[in-house]
């Protein structure tokens, strides 16, 4: 399969496609096709001119065409999909790190576009969109019925351009109007703070190409304040969806300095890739705890989980997402492309984390706030095995976990464990769950 290989988290974003890569040139070639099916392309040309010919009002042929070859893709899995070629742009556009849109990861769950996470400072946030709503009309038209395509375009207009959007909120007893204006959404893929003698790194997302990078210059600017201080790092990948397989293989090569980071296995086994660590750990070797929660999907769960199964960072949070399978973009030409699910891919012990996540080494709720508390009974949060058609687990489907990040640091007891766990001052109560890894529900926020 020629051309680059991304590990999406979740279809991405009310302003463009899914994120990509580098499309290539000119489609592979595939195999050849068995005789019955010319037999089932002649069925579907008969179908089409009976379309053509007979339906009330003169259909668009370029929309019937497009339709079937999204039909074709949508019955595959939730991650496979038609790009036209004005989608095929933004994808090349996308990875540059600026877009035009709302800040907005969506995906379809039961019919309804459910928001799986807002990106920080963007005209979503801004409006007071929240992980969890469902979107149920655009400009007071109804989303309902729709694809997850055509519901993106909904989302999608010029920049400046106001948007309202009438949301369900669980707990809310009536739709709430949400109003924002689409803007150039620039998206910074790590940010950085000094937190006492700890550096704490957020890498945002690894949906362009200089996620790697910017993890470079924000440990050298962490080692540059704090010098000889410096305790450890951690590793922020809270509600990170995920993005570019090339990406997270640098990210966990830049922490690793060896070893295997992760294993890829197509249809055939002559499709099996073995990504390994060639570079020195950018860090030295300082202690690293990694945060997740199940916004955490794809791309960040192979950096975690390469971390922890090397032993390199201890995870600490819930669940994560469970998206364990890579997308290939495949160039059509001038008629656009094809993202395509290839391949499964697993840690370098072997685990397969579709369906069921990674689950950290301390599992640590976070600290909802009185009134998300409240609606807790009512949350069902979104995960790869909540999905339509997701790829079956090679062992028990695990549901998702909450993706609640508190805007305030001293109300992230997620981010205080991590800290304490560094300084070597967890506190409990700490015990052996099910699966033989520690549990902390009780963490001083205390810095």
């Amino acid at each position: 399969m020629r051309g680059h290989k991304r590990a999406v988290g979740i279809l991405l974003l009310g302003a463009v496609a899914a994120s990509g890569v580098f499309i290539p040139s000119h489609p592979p070639q595939g195999q050849a096709a068995p005789p019955e099916i010319y037999e089932k392309l002649e069925f579907f040309g008969e179908v089409l001119e009976l379309v053509r010919s007979n339906y009330v009002e003169k259909p668009d042929d370029a929309a019937l065409i497009e339709n079937a070859i999204e039909g074709m893709l949508a019955g595959l899995d939730p991650h496979s999909r038609y790009l036209t070629p004005d989608e095929a742009e933004e994808e090349r556009a996308h990875i540059s790190g600026e877009f035009g849109g709302l800040g907005l990861e969506v995906t379809l769950e039961d019919g309804v576009l459910k928001v799986v996470s807002v990106i920080d400072n963007t005209p979503a946030e801004r409006a007071g969109a929240l992980a969890g709503d469902s979107i149920i009309a655009v400009n007071d038209e109804a989303l309902e019925g729709l694809s997850l395509k055509k519901a993106e375009r909904k989302l999608r207009g010029p920049v400046g351009a106001s948007i309202t959007l009438t949301i369900g909120r669980k707990g809310a007893p009536e739709p709430i109007t949400l109003t924002a204006v689409r803007d150039v959404v620039r998206i910074d893929p790590v940010v950085s703070r000094i937190e006492g003698d700890i550096g704490w790194i957020k890498i945002k997302t690894f949906e362009n190409k200089h996620t790697a990078q910017a993890l470079k210059d924000a440990v050298a600017n962490v080692q540059g304040t704090l010098g000889p201080r410096l305790a450890g790092y951690v590793i922020d990948l809270r509600n990170n969806p995920g993005g570019l397989l090339e990406e997270a293989v640098a990210v966990a090569d830049a922490l690793l300095g060896r070893g295997a980071i992760v294993i890829t296995k197509g249809r055939s086994t002559s499709d099996t890739d073995r990504a390994r660590a060639k570079h020195d750990d950018i860090t030295g070797g300082k202690p690293l705890v990694v945060l997740i929660n199940g916004g955490s999907a794809s791309a960040a769960e192979i950096v975690a989980g390469a971390l922890q199964d090397h032993k390199r960072a201890q995870v600490i949070g819930t669940r994560s997402f469970g998206k364990g399978s890579v997308q290939t973009v495949i160039s059509l030409g001038g008629k656009g492309a094809l993202i395509l699910t290839t391949a499964r891919y697993y840690t370098p012990s072997g685990r397969s984390i579709q369906a069921t996540g990674i689950e950290p080494d301390y599992v640590v709720e976070p600290d909802l706030p009185a009134d998300l508390k409240r609606q807790l009974p009512l949350l069902s949060p979104l995960s790869e095995a909540s999905l339509p058609r997701h790829l079956s687990a090679t062992g028990s489907e695990q549901d998702g976990s909450l993706a609640y990040v508190p805007k305030e640091k001293d109300k992230d007891n997620q981010l205080a464990a991590a800290i304490a766990l560094l300084h070597g001052t967890l506190p409990g109560p700490i015990k052996e769950n099910r699966s033989g890894q520690r549990t902390s529900t009780e963490v001083s926020r205390e810095r």
